[in-house]
C-alpha cells in the first residue's frame, strides 16, 4: 500500500477495469468512471490515494456514493420523465456527488478533508476519487465493502455500530434532500433508495461521516492500490495472448466457476435495484447468478453453488474485461470467476445480511474455499 497518482488514460483504465471486476457486475458502469477521473485529469488537478498511515487521527472522513438502479430506462420510463419535466441531466456523477459533500459540509457546520469510497465499483469508486480532487480533500486507500453492495446496511461501519446519518442526496436534476434521522440503518437504505426512484436513476449521496481514528478501525485498507493492480494484470495479460480468467485465479486465489455461452437473461428495474437471473451454458453443466445489483447467488445445475460475500464476477471471454450487470447479453461468451472475499466479511453481523438467506433463499452460506474442496 502507497500513495499512488493516476496520471494517464492507461492507468485509469486500469484502475477502473480493477474496480469493475470486484464490483460483481454492480457498482456502476466503467465508461462513467473513466469520464469522471478524466475530467479531473485534463482539468490539471490530480487524482489518486494516499495510504492510511499518512492520515492524522484528528482529521475528519466523508463517504461519497452513489445510490440508486443502475438499470436501461425502457420508453415508458422515459415519456414518464419528460411528464415530470425530467430532461436534460444537471450534473454528472461526480458533481451531484460533489454536490452531496458540500451541502453535508454545509448541513453539519464542519469541514472534511478525508474521502472515504463506500464500495468498489466502476463508477462509484472512480466518483468519490474525482469528488476528492474536486473539492481539495485527499482520498484514503481502502473502502468500507472491498466489493460492491446493493445496500447501505452490507458496509463496515454498520457492522460496527456505526451511523452513516445524517446523509445528504443530490439527484441528476439538481433536487436535494436531508435523511437526518431514521429508526435503523434498513430505513436509512428504504429511504435512500425512494429518494432515487423519484429521480429515476442514481443519486449522489454523502454521509458516514466520522474522525480518522475512528474510521482506520473500521476501513479495509489498500483496496484502491488492489484494484489498480488486477485491472493492469488483466490487461497485461490479454496483450500478452495469456488467459485473463487464468491468471486472475492465480493473482486472487480464486476459481473458475465455469465457462460458456450466456443463453437466458431475466432483469428488470424495482424499488431502485436492478434484478435479474442470467443462465450460462457451460456445456457439460449449467451456471445461473442472480444479481440484486450485484451477483449473490450461484446455481450450477440448479443446486446451490457459491453466493455472497464471496466475490463472483463474469469475464467477457473474446474482450478479457469485467461484465458488469447491464452490459451482459445473450450470446456473450464468459467465463464466471469466484474469489473469497475479505476477512474483514467473515463475521456474522456481515453474514446476516449479505448471505442467500438475507435475498430470500433458502441457502445457508459455505465460504467458496469449502465448497470448491469438495
Amino acid at each position: 500500500m502507497a500513495t499512488k497518482n493516476l496520471k494517464t488514460r492507461q492507468e485509469v483504465e486500469d484502475f477502473v477495469r480493477g474496480c469493475t471486476f470486484y464490483g460483481t457486475g454492480g457498482g456502476g458502469l466503467p465508461k462513467n468512471g473513466i469520464s469522471s477521473l478524466m475530467s479531473e485529469i485534463e482539468e490539471g488537478r490530480e487524482i489518486g490515494w494516499v495510504d492510511i498511515s499518512e492520515i492524522e487521527n484528528n482529521q475528519i472522513s466523508v463517504c461519497p456514493f452513489l445510490m440508486g438502479s443502475i438499470a436501461p430506462h425502457d420508453d415508458v420510463t422515459t415519456a414518464e420523465m419528460k411528464n415530470f419535466g425530467l430532461i436534460d441531466s444537471l450534473n454528472r456523477e461526480k458533481e451531484r456527488m460533489s454536490k452531496a459533500v458540500i451541502e453535508l459540509s454545509l448541513y453539519k457546520n464542519q469541514q472534511f478533508d478525508i474521502v472515504v469510497p463506500i464500495e468498489l465499483g466502476g463508477a462509484n469508486t472512480a466518483a468519490a476519487l474525482a469528488v476528492a480532487s474536486q473539492l481539495g480533500l485527499k482520498a484514503v486507500d481502502g473502502d468500507y465493502t472491498s466489493r460492491a453492495i446493493p445496500e447501505i446496511v452490507q458496509i463496515t461501519p454498520n457492522y460496527n455500530g456505526k451511523s452513516a446519518l445524517p446523509i445528504v442526496s443530490v439527484d441528476e436534476w439538481g433536487n436535494v434532500c436531508i435523511i437526518k434521522d431514521s429508526v435503523n440503518p434498513r430505513v436509512t437504505e428504504r429511504i435512500g433508495k425512494l429518494i432515487s426512484v423519484a429521480g429515476y436513476g442514481l443519486a449522489g449521496q454523502a454521509g458516514i461521516v466520522m474522525q480518522a481514528d475512528e474510521m482506520k478501525e473500521i476501513i479495509i485498507p489498500g483496496t484502491l492500490t488492489e484494484c489498480y493492480e488486477i485491472g493492469k494484470l488483466m490487461r497485461e495479460s490479454k496483450e500478452k495472448g495469456l488467459s485473463v480468467e487464468e491468471e486472475l485465479i492465480k493473482a486472487t486465489n480464486g476459481y473458475i466457476l465455469g465457462k460458456g455461452e450466456i443463453v437466458k437473461k431475466e432483469d428488470y428495474d424495482d424499488k431502485g435495484y436492478y434484478w435479474g437471473t442470467v443462465t450460462v451454458n457451460c456445456n457439460d453443466f449449467e451456471l445461473k447468478y442472480w444479481f440484486k445489483n450485484e451477483n449473490h447467488v450461484v446455481w450450477k445445475n440448479d443446486k446451490s453453488f457459491v453466493s455472497s460475500p464471496d466475490i463472483i464476477s463474469a469475464i467477457d471471454l473474446e474482450t478479457g474485461e469485467p461484465i458488469p450487470n447491464p452490459l451482459s447479453y445473450i450470446g456473450q461468451k464468459v467465463a464466471i470467476i469466484g474469489i473469497p472475499c475479505k476477512k474483514e466479511l467473515r463475521r456474522q453481523e456481515c453474514y446476516d445480511v449479505l448471505t442467500p438467506r438475507y435475498f430470500g433463499f433458502d441457502i445457508d452460506y459455505l465460504p467458496i474455499e469449502d465448497v470448491m474442496s469438495k
